[in-house]
């Protein structure tokens, strides 16, 4: 395995399952330091054992608490190189605007779009002071696409990161930090396991316009999260970057 991210520190929201947990396996086998900040206890410790990283608890939501963990991981591990911005939620509640009501749509936008803008405001600074960083904001492929079976908080949510991702990478690019929009495809994450499980033909109706066939697997997407923290992606700042399966560029499917 490359060593590319020696010395590094990232920090991963959401580490405990999923797409941030293969991101944390990933980044570790790669050299990095990894602090995996989640709001499940038992997930994150044991993530953070696993890759021999540190937790730490968090509600990404309480800016006090975002802003702690960045200002501690600089002061106790030197630096922030790497915050890949993760943690999301996609309830039951959140479905088509005529049925989601205004509870469901804030609480979706709070930990789905604002918890990223709390990181990055966070973030930035420090990697700032130190002329370098990668800054990854988990969007989706939702992002830039429209679909007749809505999550409308979600979407919108999406579409805020990815837009907020885009200005950032331009703004502070000549400061050395990039700031990169990641959209998967479908992942076969719990998430997406649990969709299935409650409706079927609605993870079926996903899958069909999938032109490979099939859905993503959490380190399929892990490892462009550690393409783009490195300096393989030193020119690639305030992108889509697209890891779907061809999904968003399909008119029709094979």
């Amino acid at each position: 395995m490359s060593t590319r991210l020696d010395g590094r520190v990232a920090v991963i929201t959401g580490g405990g399952s999923g797409i941030g947990l293969a991101s944390a396996r990933r980044l570790a086998s790669e050299g990095a330091k990894v602090v995996i900040a989640d709001l499940d206890e038992a997930a994150g410790k044991a993530a953070a054992n696993e890759v021999s990283g540190e937790f730490v608890g968090l509600d990404v939501t309480d800016a006090d608490a975002v802003r702690d963990l960045f200002d501690s991981v600089k002061a106790d591990l030197g630096s922030v190189d790497i915050a890949f911005n993760n943690a999301g939620i996609s309830p039951p509640e959140d479905d088509s605007i005529l049925d989601t009501d205004l509870d469901a749509w804030q609480r979706v936008q709070q930990v789905n779009l604002t918890s990223v803008y709390l990181c990055c405001k966070y973030a930035i600074p420090h990697m700032r002071e130190q002329g370098r960083g990668s800054i990854i904001n988990t969007a989706s492929f939702v992002a830039v696409m429209g679909a007749a079976t809505s999550q409308i908080s979600y979407t919108a949510s999406k579409g805020g990161v990815l837009a907020l991702s885009r200005e950032l990478g331009v703004q502070f690019a000549r400061d050395g930090v990039r700031v990169n929009a990641l959209c998967p495809g479908p992942v076969n994450t719990p998430l997406l396991k649990e969709l299935f499980a409650k409706d079927q033909e609605k993870a079926q109706r996903r899958l069909v316009h999938v032109p490979v066939g099939r859905f993503a697997e959490p380190e399929e997407i892990a490892a462009s999260v550690a393409f783009l923290a490195s300096d393989d992606a030193s020119f690639i700042t305030a992108s889509t970057f697209l890891v779907d399966g061809g999904i968003s560029a399909a008119y029709v499917t094979p």
